[in-house]
């Protein structure tokens, strides 16, 4: 069994992405991130949500859980996320 990558999402806006993100992750601002119900991935798949000061990627974390994603991680900020990853 191949083990699931993470997934890293930006919950931000669209222009707080383009003026600075961390490169490969996707963004998917907090009040869209019910469209990841629609793709074909797996609901245990690890996925790791930020935002500028976690409030947003809380949100978005509860909205997941909602829709039955098992594997959803809170980040925090950017520059919390930043230090998690190195």
């Amino acid at each position: 069994m191949t083990e699931l990558q993470p997934l890293w999402i930006d919950v931000r806006t669209q222009e707080e992405n383009q003026a600075r993100s961390y490169p490969g992750d996707r963004c998917i601002p907090h009040e869209s991130i019910q469209q990841l119900a629609q793709e074909d991935l797996d609901k245990a798949q690890p996925i790791y949500l930020y935002c500028r000061t976690g409030r947003r990627s809380g949100i978005a974390k509860q909205d997941l859980e909602g829709l039955g994603f098992s594997n959803v991680h809170n980040a925090g900020s950017f520059e919390d996320m930043f230090d998690q990853r190195g």
